[in-house]
């Protein structure tokens, strides 16, 4: 078997459908987990880092909103969120809308990051502790920007990946920002 060929094999499983058209939650959840064994970037969802900061974030949102929804795993919060989504964006008009949102909130999270670490000299190497780096953050209410941020930045980037492969499985193309037919 040659390289090119292995690849192409190398794809996530296909989404099947009930007998009334809806996505099958197994199918899904395999897709899911494709994604988390497979593409780095859905996988980091899983790092102790962004585990830390998603532990941060949960006592966060507690402290303000109680506890309405503890995921203990940043894993779960992400396949939550993707079969939410899903069950919510019913059509690829909305999907795709959905998928632009979160795009948009990727980016704003990204140019937060890079304007508060550059500002702090923060240092945002694979491996280092978010919070440890927060802690240089003089005020609260800027660190809390910045760790939100940083969590977004991850649950985004997952979520985008994931979605973005279930819209091409669904409407046979893939996303881009400004592919929607009119």
């Amino acid at each position: 078997m040659n390289g090119a060929r292995s690849a192409d094999e190398f794809r996530p499983p296909a989404l099947r459908r009930d007998a009334q058209g809806a996505i099958e939650p197994r199918s899904l959840a395999e897709v899911i987990e494709w994604f988390l064994r497979y593409d780095p970037r859905v996988a980091v969802i899983n790092h102790p880092a962004v585990q830390e900061l998603f532990e941060w974030k949960r006592r966060e949102d507690e402290l303000l909103y109680g506890e309405a929804f503890a995921f203990s795993r940043a894993e779960d919060r992400l396949a939550i969120g993707i079969f939410q989504a899903l069950a919510t964006y019913k059509d690829e008009r909305a999907l795709y809308d959905w998928i632009g949102e979160l795009l948009a909130a990727l980016d704003q999270a990204r140019r937060t990051n890079a304007e508060i670490a550059d500002a702090y000299r923060l240092q945002t190497a694979p491996g280092t502790s978010t919070l440890e780096e927060a802690s240089k953050i003089p005020t609260s209410q800027e660190r809390t920007v910045y760790l939100t941020s940083c969590w977004l930045e991850a649950l985004c980037t997952a979520e985008i990946r994931v979605l973005g492969w279930v819209y091409q499985d669904l409407y046979g193309r893939g996303f881009h920002p400004r592919n929607f037919p009119t």
